[in-house]
């Protein structure tokens, strides 16, 4: 049996009730469990500090003393330890609410002593709670580490008695009992080439630094590791995928997309449009089945890519098709491709929930004959009645919408699976998406087409709303439309909706009927009359939209020209970007205006100075990774997508970079890992998939 494979149980200091602890709170069973909880900080215990030196301190301090005087304090049923603790320059009380008894009657007065604990202040005073002693003695005579390790914790293991000392104990007792029990993991090539530290050495500094300099060369080594074996399982999986699944040829670029390109392009496709039809269009011919994902900030020019590509797939005999997330969308994008369709005779159905009996068995029948080149619709195109004759591409729009398992039926549609080509319009940055979805190619299209006014946006307070509204009215006089969208949060869905008719009340007031028509939409109304509210907007039958944050991504409305967000501050950066990008979609200048309260947190100012500063959807998404992390910023169906264990895709993203073109390198020139310098990484693959918890990786 693998050495580290083995319980903990048989630890010096655990036994079974300590085991079964850590086992329930922090799944530590086995030897391997232990090794990687890693500390969450570390204290320098090389430093110590005068008494009189303390009371602008709030952090965990080192002092040496002596103990003057003990006291009890009585207070009803509940009773305290009090010591005053002196040195040369002050004195400081020390109390213990838990165990007093017992700690009043083994310490010694006026004995030199070290205590460390961090600093309380009470009434003006600072005092020290339960801080940990030692007798100064037994302190200078023992080897000890430079740091304190301080790692995660939980209320029934401090009150069971497994505090930081215990934990440290069990690390010290281990290290100290073994040497050599690690398997280095990665090729000598890596090592020296990044200047690594061994992995026996890391592991043994991650929990017992000698120096500082040794503690962030642990960190770099175990950090490095963690994402380049994550990187490597992505590729090799990726890699597998590619050789397995095949697809269908693709073979030529034929008449559909020459002549459209050539005789009816209305404009110059920019240089990243062209880019990525050439990624797509290379794709398509190597006989495996794509599987893409096409980032694009709003406005970028996606649909103009997904419709040539779409072409391909025409020129080669077999059809195409558009999943999209809501009917409102599905209707939009039917309308401009069945525009850009009927230049070069290409077929063109949509198909939704609301579409009726009667209208639906003949697109069904012409479908199944090939009489459709492209179909495009909601999530009912993955019904089992939804037949084609050879679906060859599948284009999935936003979708972060769609669960894996409807996306996958697709993919039933046909012998081979279809080409997937995914899109979104929600700016993911590049370490995210090489992690989340590193089984996808990924393309971005990173600039937005020539002559599109950037969207001027502005930070409001509250006592400015009256200049607010007068501008909202200059607009509408100049026949333009106008968003105002309330704040949703889901656990207070009451409050939202009354903030929301709160809202719509005052802004009545501010533009009666008959000069002013409103609009009004929240996730309360009927899909129906959701549809009802937005139809009328679209066709400028009401010039200002109130609403919470269901207007749709992708919704279409060239006049929209001034988007107002209330309580801004409430909002993450990714929603606000999204919502400023339903104006500036005419020709008219457009202007997104933040609305907040007086007083901001420093995250709040950074989100609205960002979206202030920038308009390029990328930069947002960087600096929203780096404020919320990798689980939010994706959204509730993704939090908890990366479960690691001392990286962090935020603060590490250089070495996450360093990691996958690490592993690119090693599986390009050894696709099957045969090479004797790479035998290390084949051994730890295998231990991965054996024993599960040797790392975390993906949940």
């Amino acid at each position: 049996m693998n050495e580290l494979q083995k319980s903990i149980i048989y630890l010096n200091g655990v036994g079974p009730n300590r085991h079964s602890l850590l086992k329930s709170e922090f799944g530590i069973d086995t030897i391997q469990d232990l090794i990687h909880f890693f500390p969450n900080r570390y204290i320098d215990r090389t430093k110590f500090y005068k008494i009189n030196q303390l009371s602008n301190l709030t952090s965990e301090i080192q002092i040496i003393g002596s103990i003057t005087n003990l006291r009890t304090i009585q207070n009803k049923n509940k009773s305290r330890l009090i010591a005053s603790f002196q040195d040369e320059t002050g004195s400081i009380d020390l109390i213990w609410f838990r165990g007093h008894k017992w700690i009043g009657s083994n310490l010694k007065l006026n004995t030199p002593y070290v205590i460390f604990g961090k600093i309380n202040s009470f009434k003006n005073s600072i005092n020290i709670p339960h801080p940990e002693m030692e007798l100064l003695s037994s302190f200078k005579s023992k080897k000890r580490v430079s740091f304190n390790t301080i790692y995660p914790t939980t209320e029934k293991l401090i009150n069971s008695g497994i505090t930081q000392n215990i934990l440290r104990k069990m690390f010290y007792d281990f290290f100290e009992s073994q040497s050599k029990l690690f398997r280095e993991s990665l090729p000598r090539s890596i090592l020296n080439g990044l200047n690594l530290i061994s992995k026996d050495l890391a592991l043994k500094n991650i929990h017992l630094p000698e120096s500082n300099d040794l503690l962030a060369k642990a960190q770099k080594r175990l950090k490095f590791e963690e994402f380049f074996y994550l990187q490597i399982q992505i590729l090799i999986k990726n890699n597998e995928r590619k050789n397995k699944i095949k697809g269908y040829v693709f073979s030529h670029v034929g008449t559909f997309f020459k002549n459209f390109f050539h005789q009816h392009l209305s404009f110059n496709l920019t240089d990243a449009q062209v880019r990525v039809i050439k990624e797509i269009r290379k794709d398509l011919g190597t006989g495996c089945q794509m599987n893409r994902l096409l980032q694009g900030d709003v406005g970028s020019g996606k649909t103009i890519v997904a419709f040539m590509s779409m072409l391909i797939s025409i020129d080669n005999n077999y059809q195409s098709c558009l999943m999209v997330p809501t009917e409102i969308l599905a209707q939009q994008h039917y309308k401009l491709i069945k525009n850009l369709a009927a230049k070069i005779n290409v077929k063109v159905a949509i198909i939704t929930g609301s579409i009726n009996k009667n209208k639906r068995i003949p697109i069904l029948e012409n479908l199944k004959l090939g009489k459709i080149d492209i179909l495009i619709g909601t999530h009912t195109l993955i019904e089992d009645s939804i037949i084609f004759k050879n679906l060859g591409l599948a284009i999935i729009d936003e979708q972060h919408r769609f669960g894996v398992a409807q996306r996958s039926r697709l993919w039933r549609k046909n012998i081979l699976p279809p080409h997937i080509l995914v899109m979104t319009a929600t700016p993911i940055p590049r370490t995210l998406a090489m992690t989340l979805y590193g089984d996808l190619d990924i393309s971005i299209i990173d600039e937005l087409p020539p002559g599109r006014k950037i969207i001027k946006t502005v930070h409001r307070d509250d006592s400015k709303r009256l200049s607010v509204f007068n501008f909202i009215k200059e607009e509408i006089k100049m026949d333009r439309q106008i968003y105002i969208v309330y704040p949703l949060i889901e656990e207070s869905e009451k409050m939202d909706y009354k903030d929301l008719m709160d809202g719509y009340e005052s802004i009545s007031r501010s533009f009666p009927l008959p000069e002013y028509k409103l609009s009004i939409l929240n996730g309360r109304m009927k899909n129906k009359d959701k549809e009802y509210e937005m139809k009328r907007f679209i066709n400028g039958e009401t010039q200002i939209m109130v609403s919470t944050t269901v207007i749709e991504v992708g919704v279409n409305v060239p006049n929209a020209s001034v988007m107002v967000i209330e309580s801004s501050e409430r909002f993450g950066l990714s929603q606000l970007h999204q919502l400023r990008g339903r104006v500036g979609r005419g020709n008219n200048q457009s202007y997104c205006i933040l609305m907040t309260g007086n007083k901001l947190s420093p995250d709040s100012k950074l989100r609205i100075n960002t979206m202030v500063k920038t308009n390029n959807g990328f930069e947002i998404a960087d600096v929203d990774l780096k404020l919320r992390g990798p689980g939010n910023i994706m959204g509730t169906q993704q939090s908890g997508v990366l479960n690691l264990k001392i990286a962090d895709i935020a603060k590490d993203q250089e070495l996450l970079v360093l990691a996958r073109k690490s592993a690119k390198k090693i599986l390009d020139s050894d696709e099957n890992l045969e090479k004797t310098s790479n035998q290390c990484i084949k051994h730890t693959l295998a231990e991965i998939e054996t024993f599960k918890n040797i790392w975390n990786y993906i949940s």
